[in-house]
């Protein structure tokens, strides 16, 4: 069976676990700073903070940039559940918006139209690996003088316009999820070029302190472990690589399968890096039925995401009318890209969505 993939765990990363251990050194320390300087390095901001996972990253980072009840956040529905909850847990409101149906994320002009009085945000996702199109984005904010905030949970170095991910907004928050491009466990990381948002959002990550005991504000515990920053530190090194390896096999995989016309291939965005957190097609007819016949014929793909955020039990909100979320949400099928998957084994992956596409 191929499966969809979980993290690329080598040696390097054991032995700096290992190593990590024998210090005895276990919780939030001098090995999440050092990963925390190197992330910012890597994405061109002042700071970076690092979390428990990279909900606790959206969530802080809206809690640091003063996002709480009465506020509202303009968000896509098609995006997993975190991002809107996130929002929800500070109080505020979450407004859903359609995507763009060549990309699959925020439709810049359909997020204008939701916005009024008590809209505070914007919050884009990048999805599957390519940045939404911020270039709109940025513009209608700083028209209607709202934050930006980046959901960057799937779209490590990815870039548009030569500006990365991370980079763009008032605010980004990534997630190091073991599916994700690097992974660190569990983990998040915020990312702002503002001194005074990194140190609400350290605050708020640890109790409401700074100095021990002198508590400035009610917080959480949601601090990153010494053993997930050292997992991180190896994986940043190699976030370059395995973006190549899921490149090639992106490209090899539209290269097998550009002449289909039973589906539709990713698009990338012109000046775009897209880094294929997923390769997501979507089939025009029966995605389910050939979803299924692929795990028959031993090739595991997935479906991200199978339905609108707005119509989740936890949100109930059926009445919203959001055409291109509901289309994706009945035809996106992700293939199995990772990069620990051979040339031979995307090949496979090819073969067997044609063959499922014949017999459903």
């Amino acid at each position: 069976m191929i499966e969809m993939g979980g993290p690329t765990i080598g040696l390097r990363e054991k032995i700096a676990v290992l190593r990590q251990l024998n210090t005895g050194q276990l919780a939030q320390g001098r090995q999440v700073r050092r990963f925390e300087k190197l992330f910012s390095n890597w994405v061109g901001v002042e700071n970076a903070v690092a979390l428990n996972s990279g909900t606790s990253a959206l969530h802080l980072g809206l809690l640091a940039l003063g996002i709480g009840p009465g506020d509202e956040v303009i968000v896509p529905s098609f995006s997993f559940a975190a991002t809107a909850n996130a929002v929800a847990l500070t109080g505020a409101k979450p407004v859903f918006c359609d995507v763009e149906e060549d990309y699959y994320t925020m439709d810049a002009h359909h997020a204008r139209s939701m916005i009024n009085s008590q809209t505070k945000a914007i919050l884009p996702v990048h999805l599957y690996g390519q940045l939404a199109d911020m270039s709109a984005i940025w513009a209608l904010a700083k028209e209607k003088n709202l934050l930006v905030v980046e959901d960057s949970a799937q779209a490590h170095g990815a870039s548009l316009r030569g500006v990365p991910s991370g980079g763009w907004g008032d605010l980004a928050a990534f997630s190091f999820y073991p599916s994700k491009n690097m992974t660190t466990g569990e983990g998040g990381m915020i990312t702002t070029m503002s001194d005074s948002v990194a140190r609400m959002a350290r605050l708020l990550r640890n109790q409401g302190m700074e100095a021990k005991y002198q508590n400035e504000v009610i917080g959480f515990n949601n601090r990153m472990t010494e053993i997930a920053a050292v997992i991180g530190i190896e994986q940043l090194s190699q976030i370059e690589k395995f973006n190549r390896k899921r490149r090639r096999n992106a490209a090899h995989l539209i290269q097998r399968l550009g002449d289909d016309e039973r589906i539709v291939l990713p698009k990338t965005r012109p000046d775009s890096f897209h880094v294929y957190h997923q390769f997501t097609i979507r089939v025009r007819h029966d995605r389910d039925r050939v979803l299924a016949k692929m795990a028959d014929l031993g090739v595991r793909a997935a479906v991200y995401y199978p339905a609108p955020i707005n119509e989740l039990p936890a949100y109930g909100q059926h009445d919203i009318d959001l055409p291109v979320t509901k289309k994706l949400c009945g035809e996106v099928l992700s293939l199995p890209i990772n990069p620990s998957l051979s040339r031979k084994a995307i090949d496979l992956v090819a073969t067997t969505l044609q063959q499922a596409l014949r017999q459903s």
